[in-house]
């Protein structure tokens, strides 16, 4: 096809010219999906290797979640929380069995479920650790990525994502990751919550240490201290467990979620903690209009019944183990280091070869899309429902682009 006949080059400038450059997105334009598989405006098909950074664990257009969505769709979208609707105590009930949990509280977006965990881990420390007003602080971790709030931006370590953002929200202590000592160190009697990710998706998926989670809870247990795990990328089958922390035995007292809540077609947030912690809001204290409205419920209710029967889970665990003996056997042919769980690996490229983006680049001429971080990091995040094939395919494209002449 000649290039004066592909969209592309001018869907690309269309979106260049009327879009603030907030993201630098690859230069392809998807106009359908199914499964693992992404067609574009000029009908060329590429293998997704992002889902979306998670929000797609269970591919585009699961039958069984467009289904839910199609039927609720034909019955009631919205009625604000100024109503109880139908969809809503199902979904509440069926997160809350799947996380452990006593109560759920639904908002829409990552970043509304952390403002909602720092809110609620506040208003929990002054009024059941007494914490004295206006005193509580929270400890995070160096490298996080919770979200682009104002408040949540105040304790990033990301220029990027902070510089020319202040004046920044005070309350925030922040610690190496993967430091135990450090993150005990920096306890006091008004901190009121941990905040961490269980493994740090944007820093280029970074497993912390074995023995730093519970490291973790137990001095948030001896200290009084909530442990809040911000699972918005990690959880809901992504590591071959429905949460990461599970992979070392660890139970936080709140776990933040979305992205893959909402199946890959609404933004669909939610908290999940026990009554002692969450039962601290009262009514007009907190909330969202759209938060757990009718769509959303409807279509993370059939997610976590996908969920609760543990195959997503499963594909993730011995599907991912291909995946990182594949990516392991390119260490010294491109790659300088590789890490991960189960679906999910950050890959450092030499950097005298390339860049991440470059690599990128490369990857979706070979039609497999992936998406760099941090200078020569690219991650890959495939959904759940890709096939060992798809993932020899994908393995033998990245070979390619990391040595073009073994290819050839």
């Amino acid at each position: 096809m000649v290039d004066d006949m592909l969209r592309t080059p001018d869907a690309v400038r269309d979106a260049e010219r009327w879009t603030a450059h907030n993201y630098h997105p690859l230069p392809v334009v998807i106009s359908s999906a199914e499964g693992s598989w992404l067609t574009d405006v000029d009908g060329r098909r590429y293998l997704d290797c992002l889902a979306g950074y998670s929000a797609l664990n269970f591919g585009h257009r699961h039958p069984q979640l467009i289904a839910a969505a199609h039927d609720q769709l034909d019955r009631l979208t919205l009625t604000s929380r100024a109503f109880i609707h139908d969809q809503f105590a199902v979904f509440c009930r069926e997160l809350a069995q799947l996380c452990g949990k006593e109560l759920v509280l639904p908002m829409n977006t990552g970043a509304e479920a952390v403002e909602t965990a720092i809110k609620v881990a506040r208003k929990w420390g002054y009024q059941v650790k007494g914490v004295p007003a206006g005193q509580a602080n929270i400890v995070v971790a160096e490298g996080n990525f919770h979200g682009r709030t104002t408040t949540i931006v105040s304790f990033s370590t990301d220029a990027d994502a902070r510089d020319d953002f202040g004046p920044y929200t005070p309350g925030f202590t922040v610690v190496p990751y993967g430091d135990l000592d450090a993150l005990t160190a920096a306890i006091d009697d008004h901190t009121v919550a941990v905040l961490i990710e269980p493994i740090q998706g944007e820093q280029g998926v970074v497993v912390p240490p074995e023995g730093y989670l519970p490291g973790v809870r137990r001095v948030c247990t001896e200290r009084n201290v909530l442990f809040l795990a911000d699972e918005i990328q990690s959880g809901l089958g992504r590591t071959g467990e429905t949460f990461a922390c599970a992979h070392e035995g660890v139970v936080p007292d709140m776990y933040l979620l979305g992205k893959a809540l909402g199946g890959g077609i609404v933004p669909v947030s939610a908290v999940a903690a026990n009554a002692d912690v969450l039962g601290v809001l009262k009514p007009g204290q907190h909330g969202s209009t759209f938060g757990g409205n009718p769509l959303a419920c409807a279509v993370a209710t059939e997610v976590v019944r996908l969920l609760a029967t543990g195959e997503f889970q499963r594909r993730s665990a011995e599907l991912g183990e291909r995946l990182h003996a594949g990516l392991r056997e390119l260490l010294g042919r491109g790659l300088v280091a590789v890490r991960g769980r189960g679906l999910w690996a950050g890959l450092d490229i030499d950097p005298a070869l390339m860049t991440g983006r470059q690599a990128c680049e490369r990857l979706m001429e070979r039609g497999i899309l992936a998406k760099d971080t941090h200078g020569s990091t690219i991650r890959l995040a495939p959904p759940l429902v890709i096939t060992a094939e798809e993932i020899d395919h994908a393995l033998a494209q990245l070979a390619a682009v990391l040595d073009p002449a073994a290819s050839a």
